[in-house]
């Protein structure tokens, strides 16, 4: 007697989420998926999550596919509880050797002689344009001089493409980026930071901040107590725009950009002035693994009253942040580079970062955003003043 076939429902993420995107089926129909692991992962504008099995079974069969989206509590698939199935034995060996398959005849294009080389550099020819009539299929100079002689070299490639569905979350990312530009009075103020002393400061206390924190002491957190003390100095930063209102908010809940496995989310840090750095750091590579991982929660994404995003990771220069409504402000956080700078009359190499603040124009005046700036900079080229909080 068989057992009646499970539902595969889609879970309640959220109060505010009625409908969900299908992400990626990890088990196909016919395939035995073990009890509490992912089936399938689901995507909201805003995370993305997996669905356990509820038990060990085969998936029979799957009524949603990849890029469709389902209701809260629709079935999208059928699990036939059974189980795991028994591995399958190794073929026996084959009593008789196998022949060696032949040997394919040499291709156009083969082994390329040094006069070739030569020629073919000279004349910007890539590699694999020209057929070789030498032994074995080798590219003689005389074949380059007569590919050349011929005309242009024209090299075929793949002209294929392929749709890809937007998922949610990209889908609200190029709805809100939009938004921004379209709604609100975005400007940018630009400065460069010395990081030397905070690379000191790092280099000196290090390894005792990590034996007794268990996280390294990384730079985000300098920049979240700086921005924390701009946006204490500077409350219109912390500001958004609510109709002919504006909301200014008492607490510093800071959105940190992070990377993770199905593109860039904004997880936050909430009540920042409170947290000390290793507080900081150590919320940061939570969210970092979590975002790896898929695993960031609709609750902690939601709201945050300010941005700090880091594209130095990635290696970038410089770059226009672009700030995520409602907020009023971004920063911008980019590599570290040896640059030539002017220090007291003299040229002298030091690390150097350029960093960004975008701001809406509407909630913030051009004094306070360069004088946030400049304070954030200040702060972080004297790091003493985040300890001591003056």
């Amino acid at each position: 007697m068989s057992t009646k076939e499970i539902e595969i429902k889609v879970p309640a993420v959220g109060e505010s989420i009625s409908e969900v995107f299908i992400g990626e089926w990890y088990v196909g129909e016919g395939k035995f998926v073990a009890a509490d692991k992912e089936v399938v992962g689901l995507e909201t504008d805003k995370a993305t999550f997996g669905v356990p099995a509820p038990v060990g079974g085969v998936v029979t069969r799957i009524l949603k596919k990849a890029g469709e989206s389902a209701s809260i509590g629709e079935v999208i698939g059928y699990l036939q509880p059974s189980d795991a199935p028994a591995a399958t034995a190794a073929p026996a060996p084959s009593a008789a050797p196998v022949a060696p398959a032949p040997t394919a005849p040499a291709k156009a294009g083969g082994h390329v002689m040094p006069a070739a080389a030569s020629e073919m550099a000279k004349n910007n020819l890539p590699a694999g344009s020209v057929s070789g009539t030498g032994p074995g299929g080798r590219v003689l100079k005389e074949d380059v001089i007569r590919t050349v002689q011929a005309g242009p070299v024209r090299v075929g490639g793949s002209r294929e493409t392929r749709n890809v569905p937007l998922s949610p979350i990209r889908q609200t990312i190029a709805k809100r980026l939009v938004e921004a530009q379209q709604t609100a009075a975005l400007l940018t103020t630009f400065n460069e930071v010395d990081m030397s002393a905070v690379k000191k400061l790092r280099e000196s206390y290090k390894d005792v901040f990590e034996k007794k924190y268990g996280v390294k002491l990384g730079f985000m957190s300098f920049f979240v107590r700086a921005v924390v003390a701009g946006l204490q100095q500077f409350p219109a930063l912390n500001a958004q725009m609510n109709g002919k209102q504006l909301t200014h908010f008492n607490y510093c809940d800071i959105g940190i950009a992070i990377g993770g496995g199905k593109g860039l989310v904004v997880p936050v840090l909430r009540n920042a002035e409170n947290m000390s750095f290793s507080d900081i750091e150590l919320a940061i590579v939570q969210y970092a693994v979590k975002a790896k991982n898929n695993q960031i929660t609709l609750e902690e994404l939601d709201g945050g009253t300010f941005t700090i995003t880091n594209g130095g990771v990635y290696g970038s220069l410089l770059s226009t942040p672009i700030v995520n409504p409602p907020q009023s402000g971004v920063l911008g956080m980019h590599g570290i580079f040896d640059r030539p700078i002017a220090v007291n009359g003299e040229v002298v190499i030091r690390p150097m970062m350029y960093v960004a603040l975008t701001y809406d124009h509407r909630v913030v005046d051009g004094r306070e955003a360069v004088s946030f700036l400049k304070l954030v900079k200040d702060l972080i080229e004297d790091p003493t003043r985040l300890i001591l909080e003056v």
